[in-house]
C-alpha cells in the first residue's frame, strides 16, 4: 500500500528531533570530524548533518529508536546539507554526499527495524529533509540596504538540486521541505524538486500516483502569535504560495508548541484539499533554552486534534523524543484521519 492509500485509511505518525537525540550522545569535536576530517581547518562540532559520514551508527540508532517508538514516517539527518548551509563549515563540496549518506543511515534503519520485526504490517517511509537555508530570499540582512540578498534565486535552486539528488539517489521514498519561514525558498526548492523530476523521473514503483516524481510534503513555520511567517506571509498566504506543488500534505512544524499551534493547525485544515502534517515542538523553550513538555502532554493536544479531524501526519520537532513519539503514536491509532475537502483529485488523474 503506497503513502496515498495509507493516509486515506490512518493518521501516520512522523519522527521526533534529531538534534535533541545527538545531544544526547554529547559528542567531541574529535567525534564529529571522525577519520576522514580529523584534520579538517576549521571546527566542525555542531554540523549533525556530517555524523550520517563520520558517526553513521549514531544516526541509525537515533532512527531505531523512533522507529521502535511507532515512528511510520522517519527524516533523513539532511536540515543543512546543502552546499550553501554547509558552507559554514567549508564543506560544501561533499553536499551531495552528506545526502545519499544520510538516506543510506535511514533505509539501514527501515531495513534493521524489518528484519527485528519480520511480522510487523506497519508500512515504514524515508522522508528526504530538505531545510530552509541560512540565507534568504525575501529577507535583507543589511538593515541599511533592504533591496540586497546575499543569495540568488538561481543559487538556491542549484543548492536545492544538488540536495535532491542525493536524497532521490539515496533511496528516499518522499521529500520533505521543511520548517519555512521564507516561501521564496520554499518555491525555489520545488522548482528544483520540479525541475529534477522531469530531467531524471523515478520509476512507477517508487512515484505511485506522482508520474515520475516523488511525493512532496511542505511544513511551513508561523512564528508568533500573529499567525504569520517571519517573511509575513498569513498562514492562508503561505498555503495558496505553495499548493500549486500539487503536494502530498502541506503543515507546520517547529517554533510553536502544539498548545500555540492549534488554532493555525485547525485553520489549515479548512483550507487545505490535500492531506495535512503537524509536528511541533515539545511546548516552548524555558530561560535555559530547553524544552520542558512532557510526552504525554505534548500527546494530548495532538489526540484533541486528531478527534477534531485536523491532522492526517502527525510528530514533533525541537525538544521532542522517542517518548514524545511513543505516546502521540499510542493516542492516535485508533483514530479516524481527516478527509481533505478535495480527495486529492489532481493526484488521480
Amino acid at each position: 500500500m503506497n503513502i496515498y492509500e495509507q493516509l486515506q485509511n490512518r493518521i501516520l505518525v512522523i519522527d521526533g528531533a534529531m538534534g535533541t537525540m545527538i545531544q544526547r550522545h554529547q559528542l567531541t569535536e574529535a567525534d564529529y570530524r571522525g577519520t576522514r576530517f580529523a584534520n579538517w581547518h576549521t571546527d566542525v562540532k555542531g554540523n549533525n548533518d556530517l555524523l550520517c559520514i563520520t558517526q553513521p551508527e549514531v544516526i541509525i540508532g537515533i532512527h531505531l529508536q523512533y522507529l521502535e517508538a511507532g515512528a511510520n514516517i522517519i527524516e533523513t539527518n539532511t536540515f543543512s546539507s546543502t552546499s550553501i548551509a554547509q558552507a559554514d563549515y567549508d564543506m560544501q563540496s561533499i553536499a551531495y554526499e552528506l545526502n545519499v549518506a544520510a538516506a543510506h543511515c535511514a533505509r539501514e534503519a527501515v531495513a534493521r527495524y524489518k528484519a527485528a520485526h519480520p511480522t510487523a504490517a506497519d508500512a515504514l517511509y524515508v522522508a528526504g529533509a530538505i531545510g530552509p537555508l541560512n540565507k534568504t530570499l525575501s529577507l535583507s540582512p543589511d538593515v541599511n540596504n533592504p533591496g540586497y540578498r546575499a543569495v540568488t534565486f538561481d543559487e538556491v535552486v542549484a543548492a536545492y538540486t544538488e540536495q535532491i539528488k542525493g536524497l532521490v539517489e539515496g533511496g528516499v521514498d518522499v521529500l520533505l521541505i521543511e520548517t519555512i519561514f521564507d516561501t521564496l525558498n520554499a518555491k525555489a526548492a520545488i522548482f528544483a524538486a520540479k525541475q529534477y523530476f522531469r530531467a531524471n523521473p523515478v520509476p512507477a514503483e517508487r512515484s505511485g500516483k506522482c508520474k515520475g516524481e516523488l511525493p512532496i510534503m511542505i511544513s511551513g513555520t508561523i512564528t508568533d502569535a500573529s499567525g504569520r511567517t517571519l517573511s509575513g506571509q498569513t498562514l492562508e498566504a503561505f498555503y495558496i504560495s505553495v499548493a500549486h506543488a500539487n503536494p502530498l500534505s502541506v503543515g507546520l512544524n517547529c517554533a510553536l508548541g502544539a498548545q500555540e499551534m492549534r488554532s493555525h493547525i485547525e485553520e489549515l485544515s479548512g483550507l487545505a484539499t490535500c492531506f495535512t502534517s503537524a509536528y511541533p515542538n515539545a511546548g516552548l523553550p524555558n530561560a535555559m533554552g530547553e524544552y520542558d513538555e512532557q510526552p504525554h502532554e505534548t500527546a494530548h493536544f495532538i489526540e484533541e486534534w486528531a478527534k477534531e479531524g485536523f491532522v492526517n501526519i502527525v510528530g514533533g520537532c525541537c525538544g521532542t523524543t522517542p517518548d514524545h513519539i511513543k505516546h502521540i503514536a499510542d493516542h492516535v491509532r485508533a483514530l479516524t484521519p481527516r478527509k481533505p475537502p478535495v480527495a486529492l483529485a489532481t493526484l488521480e488523474d
